[in-house]
């Protein structure tokens, strides 16, 4: 245990160098820290919400829309099934959370119902800890009527599928806007947290995280008005949406699109060369682009609507066959609403719309108090701690404090390498590291006099101290690593980034001491060579 090679003895120093060198960006400002060569480090922690101030956003899914939808889809698939199978379907409709699909042979209702069991039946839950059901239940009705029923167990899996895809696609417009600070986390089943560190105006943030984006193609009806829908002549399958193109009040469209909006590769705000307004050029990937064009052959010389979130953007009439797999969309857009809407339709669709049920904003003054606390808070542990652990083990206990001071560069520099958000319960993770980073050296120096009460000599003893206490040091961190990872597991935000702070201080102060301290003890062994025989070890 105490022999050192000469490359365990570069290895130790180059990483002790390297964690002095990458933590010290922190220790100065951003404008100090552009200034520096280029071969210098200049990664810095990023302040969280609570420490530089923000904006905190919580959303909520409309999960009645979300069923409103699958149910729709649900249809739609249900007759594209019977109809590939050769079993022709009748008249359709919604009944409360239900599909009931009429067969025009009510004798071909059991083939019916084994062909959408087998084509649209789905599995619930994890192939290794077993199914919790299907996502949806097809039975057979009176008079060859198919009833098919959304399970909960389906609708709480496609919400959450849907929550995922939210969090993701508000990731991607956040991050559009150049930051990494950003927080986008998961509470509870139908919420979504979103805190953005140094912004004060909640409202281009809600601007473009609140928009759905939801762009879609629809057929408009060859014959019937949306007054015709408003004396019940709607049929089947149809039905009206508003409109902002400022010709029509609202149109009357299929429900399922032609195209949806997921189906787009690109999406650019540019000016029509012709008339000057600000149009968004799209271009849709090989299957949206064969889609929209035989849907265009098909349909030349009559209306077709594009749809951004369940309003009819413009309802052009389609002149020749658009068969390039591009277009535009015009809408009376500004610049700055044609750049903003570009980028929700190439960040994607929210699966769902979201609706901001708190708000509020913190000021940076707060975060200046947090910072100042913090930093009195660690400088009175650190001072404690080292006065103790001086005091306790004389020269050791000196050995001890710099594996301390060499703890806290590393801890630092790991978390600006990982680009780890500092926020309060960060700082308290820092703080409590401190107290327990000396805990290792405790458990050494303790083993050490132990042996020497023994009557072993000194280097047996301090040999037998680090040996015989490194596993006692790994079974207790491993409880507080533990800890921390249900911390992690379990909880978010604030509560990971703590855990997350304390996990990298366990790891760092198990080497700080058992190889740290060990190597100084190991040099001070060295200058002790003339009087083996008389060492006095000071603890």
């Amino acid at each position: 245990m105490l022999q050192f090679s000469r490359w365990k003895v570069i290895a130790v120093l180059a990483t002790c160098l390297a964690g002095i060198l990458f933590s010290l960006p922190n220790f100065f400002s951003r404008e100090q820290v552009k200034d520096w060569p280029w071969f210098l480090p200049k990664s810095q922690m990023p302040l969280g919400l609570d420490l530089q101030g923000g904006a905190h956003l919580l959303l909520a899914a409309d999960s009645e829309q979300l069923r409103k939808e699958w149910i729709a889809i649900l249809r739609e698939e249900a007759l594209r099934t019977l109809r590939t199978a050769k079993i022709f379907p009748g008249p359709s409709s919604i009944v409360g959370n239900s599909v009931r699909v009429s067969l025009i042979k009510p004798e071909e209702a059991d083939a019916a119902v084994r062909e959408l069991r087998s084509k649209m039946v789905q599995s619930i839950g994890n192939a290794i800890l077993g199914t919790s059901g299907s996502n949806i239940e097809v039975t057979r009705g009176e008079g060859g009527t198919i009833i098919i029923t959304p399970t909960e167990a389906g609708f709480i899996d496609r919400q959450s599928n849907a929550i995922s895809a939210s969090i993701e696609t508000i990731n991607r417009r956040i991050n559009a806007l150049g930051t990494a600070e950003s927080t986008v986390v998961r509470q509870g089943r139908d919420r979504i947290l979103v805190q953005f560190p140094g912004l004060s105006d909640t409202a281009a943030l809600k601007d473009l995280i609140g928009k759905t984006a939801k762009l879609s193609f629809h057929e408009v009806h060859p014959n019937l008005t949306p007054e015709d829908a408003a004396q019940g002549r709607t049929p089947p399958g149809f039905a009206v949406y508003p409109s902002d193109d400022g010709y029509a009040e609202s149109y009357l469209l299929r429900e399922v699109p032609v195209v949806q909006g997921e189906e787009l590769t690109g999406a650019n705000p540019t000016q029509d060369s012709r008339t000057g307004e600000w149009v968004i050029s799209f271009s849709f990937n090989q299957s949206g682009a064969r889609k929209f064009g035989r849907f265009t052959q098909e349909n030349v010389g009559r209306p077709f609507a594009i749809l951004l979130d369940r309003r009819v953007l413009s309802a052009p009439v389609i002149r020749e066959p658009i068969l390039g797999g591009s277009g535009q969309i015009s809408g009376r857009f500004t610049s700055e609403s044609a750049t903003t809407l570009a980028l929700q339709l190439r960040s994607g669709a929210l699966p769902t719309e979201l609706t901001i049920v708190e708000e509020r904003t913190v000021g940076p003054s707060l975060g200046a108090d947090s910072i100042s606390a913090g930093k009195l808070a660690g400088l009175v542990g650190a001072l404690a701690t080292i006065v103790m652990v001086t005091v306790a083990y004389g020269t050791f206990g000196v050995f001890a404090v710099i594996a301390l001071i060499t703890n806290g560069f590393l801890i630092v520099a790991l978390m600006s390498g990982i680009g780890m958000t500092l926020t309060l319960p960060g700082i308290a993770g820092l703080v409590l590291t401190i107290g327990m980073a000396v805990d290792a050296n405790v458990l050494i120096y303790e083993r050490i006099r132990e042996e020497l009460r023994a009557g072993r000599t000194a280097i047996s003893a301090i040999e037998a101290g680090f040996s015989r206490a490194f596993v006692t040091i790994i079974d207790s961190q491993l409880t507080t690593f533990a800890a921390a990872l249900l911390m992690f597991w379990l909880g978010s935000g604030p509560i990971r980034g703590f855990a997350v702070t304390l996990s990298i201080g366990i790891f760092t102060s198990v080497f700080t001491a058992v190889t740290v301290t060990r190597l100084l003890v190991v040099w001070w062994l060295s200058s002790q060579k003339g009087r083996a025989s008389r060492i006095a070890v000071p603890v």
